[in-house]
C-alpha cells in the first residue's frame, strides 16, 4: 500500500486524507468511517455527538481573541462513490483505497479515489487538529448518506448546529466559489415481466458496451458523453426490429447519480439470422463511435457467444422495455438563461437491474428550477406508464438559490483576490450540493461552497491535482481568520 500522499503539503491535511482512504466507506456502509470521526473528536478532547441519522459533529472553541466572530460550520459528508474497472478486484466494503502520484495529480488504482468528499473532511479534520491557526467557533458537520439519498442533511435538526456561516467544502474547482446549485428526484420505474421459453434453434450471446468514460451525472452532464444503458439500447432495438432477438437479461450502471460506463444483455438470436445481426453489431459499433468520438474513443461493443439461458423474457414486456429506454429522455435538458454555460435541467439513466420477475431502474432527475423539474418528471412518468411499467419518484431534494449580497461571498472575494492577484469564479452547480437542504433547517445560513480541483468524480478516473489543495487549504486558513464579528 502507497503512502505517498503522506510526504505532500499541507501535512494535516494529507494525513487525514489517507487515514480516510483506509476505511472503506461507500454509500449506506459508513459504520467505520462513521466510528473513525466519532473518536477522532474526543482524541482532540472536543464536544463531539453522532445525531440520530448518522452524522457527526465535532465542535472547536474560538482561538484566543476570536471569541467574537461569527460561528462557522465547516460541512463535507463521509461516504464516497464505489466505482471501480471491471478488471479491477476490490470489495468497497472492505478494502482500502490504493492511491498513487501520477505528474502532479492523486490518482486510485482502479477504483473511485474518494477525494469527493475526502478532501473537504480532510481539510476540516485539519482546521479542528491544528493548534496555530486563527478563527472563530467552529462546528465541523459531516453528514452520512449524501451521495445515495442525502440523508443525513436531510435528518438534521434544526437548532443543533450554532454557527451563523456554512462554508460547504464538497465542489471540485479550485479557483470558484458556489452560491447556487440544483435540485434533484429520483424516477424509480418497474417492469414486471413474465417468463417465455427459449426457442430450439437460437444461439445466445451476451452482448456488452463497455470503454465509456462516465462520471458524476451532474458536473460531467454537460459533456455529452455515452451513457451505455442508452447504447445498449439502440443495439437492441436494432436487433429486435429486424432479426428476432430475445432477451433473457438485462444489467447496466450501479449509481443513479453516475453516468453508466458499462451495460449487457443475454440475448439469443434465431441461428438464420446470427451473422446478419453479427455484422450490424459492428456497424452499429462503428456509426456510434464516430457519433461520440470527440468524447468516447475507446467505447466497444462486444458481441460474445455463450450458453443458452434457461428463459426469456416475455415478448410484449421485452417490447415495452426497449421502447420505454429509447424513448426515455438522457443527458441536458435546457441550459440556463440566467447563467451562460450552466445546465439548467437535465437526467441520468444511471441503473438498470433484471431480478427474478422484474426489470428494474434508476434515473436521477435535476434541475435548478423546480417547475422545470415537475414538468421533466411527467414527461418521464408518461414514457414509463405508457410501456405499462410502475414508476416512482422519490428523494426530492430542493435546489439551492444563489444571493449574490453574501456578507461570506463579499469577504471571500477579495481575499482570493488579494492572496492569488486574480478574481475567483462565482457560479452555481448542476449537482446537488447539500446546502439546499440545509437551508431548510438554518434559513439564517450565509452559505459558499469552495474545493480543491478534483476530476472526473464518481468515476475510477477520478483524481485531485496536488497544487490545488495547497491553495484550497490556504485560501480556508486565510477566510477563517476573516470571519466577520457578531
Amino acid at each position: 500500500m502507497s503512502k505517498d500522499i503522506l510526504n505532500l503539503e499541507p501535512a494535516l491535511l494529507w494525513k487525514n486524507f489517507y487515514s480516510l482512504t483506509q476505511i472503506p466507506r461507500p454509500s449506506k456502509h459508513e459504520d467505520k468511517v462513521r466510528d473513525f470521526l466519532y473518536q477522532f473528536g474526543k482524541d482532540l478532547g472536543l464536544e463531539t455527538i453522532k445525531d440520530e441519522v448518522g452524522n457527526v459533529i465535532i465542535c472547536k472553541p474560538a482561538t484566543p481573541g476570536m471569541e467574537n466572530r461569527k460561528g462557522v460550520v465547516l460541512q463535507g459528508h463521509m461516504d464516497m462513490v464505489p466505482q471501480k474497472n471491471n478488471d479491477t478486484n476490490h470489495d468497497f466494503e472492505k478494502d482500502p483505497i490504493e492511491t498513487y502520484i501520477d505528474n502532479g495529480w492523486v490518482k486510485a488504482k482502479g477504483t473511485t479515489l474518494g477525494a469527493d468528499n475526502g478532501m473537504g473532511v480532510a481539510a476540516a479534520m485539519a482546521v479542528l487538529e491544528s493548534k496555530d491557526l486563527q478563527h472563530g467557533p467552529i462546528e465541523v458537520f459531516i453528514t452520512t448518506d449524501e451521495e445515495t439519498g442525502m440523508t443525513g442533511a436531510m435528518g438534521v435538526k434544526a437548532g443543533v448546529l450554532k454557527g451563523d456561516i456554512l462554508l460547504n467544502l464538497d465542489t471540485e474547482e479550485e479557483g470558484e466559489l458556489y452560491i447556487g446549485c440544483a435540485g434533484g428526484t429520483n424516477g424509480n420505474f418497474t417492469f414486471h415481466v413474465k417468463s417465455a421459453a427459449v426457442p430450439m434453434a437460437v444461439d445466445a450471446f451476451k452482448l456488452v458496451v463497455t470503454g465509456l468514460k462516465g462520471g458524476h451525472s451532474g458536473v460531467d452532464i454537460h459533456l455529452e458523453r455515452g451513457n451505455s444503458i442508452k447504447v445498449l439500447t439502440r443495439v437492441l432495438h436494432e436487433g429486435s426490429k429486424h432479426f428476432g432477438l430475445r432477451i433473457a437479461s438485462l444489467e447496466g450502471g450501479s449509481l443513479r447519480n453516475a453516468i453508466p460506463r458499462e451495460a449487457s444483455a443475454y440475448i439469443v438470436i434465431p441461428v438464420e439470422h446470427k451473422n446478419a445481426f453479427t455484422s450490424v453489431v459492428a456497424s452499429l459499433e462503428k456509426i456510434i463511435k464516430k457519433e461520440l468520438s470527440a468524447v468516447e474513443p475507446t467505447m466497444k461493443i462486444i458481441l460474445t457467444p455463450t450458453e443458452k439461458p434457461a428463459s426469456l423474457l416475455d415478448e410484449v414486456s421485452q417490447a415495452n422495455i426497449i421502447n420505454a429506454l429509447y424513448a426515455c429522455p438522457n443527458g441536458v435538458i435546457r441550459m440556463s438563461n440566467e447563467m451562460p454555460g450552466l445546465v439548467e435541467t437535465s437526467i441520468n439513466i444511471g441503473v438498470l437491474k433484471t431480478n427474478k420477475d422484474m426489470v428494474v431502474g434508476q434515473t436521477l432527475l435535476r434541475s435548478s428550477v423546480d417547475t422545470a423539474k415537475v414538468d421533466l418528471e411527467n414527461m418521464v412518468d408518461a414514457v414509463f406508464t405508457m410501456a405499462r411499467a410502475d414508476i416512482v419518484f422519490d428523494g426530492h431534494y430542493p435546489g439551492w438559490k444563489p444571493n449574490p449580497d453574501s456578507e461570506i461571498l463579499g469577504i471571500m472575494l477579495g481575499l482570493y483576490k488579494k492572496m492569488f492577484n486574480k478574481e475567483p469564479l462565482v457560479k452555481a452547480i448542476h449537482a446537488g450540493l447539500e446546502c439546499g437542504i440545509l437551508g431548510g433547517p438554518y434559513p439564517n445560513w450565509d452559505m459558499i461552497s469552495v474545493g480543491p480541483t478534483i476530476v472526473n468524480p464518481h468515476s475510477p478516473d477520478e483524481k485531485t491535482e496536488i497544487a490545488s489543495v495547497n491553495k484550497f487549504w490556504d485560501y480556508l486558513v486565510e477566510t477563517l481568520k476573516n470571519i466577520p464579528t457578531k
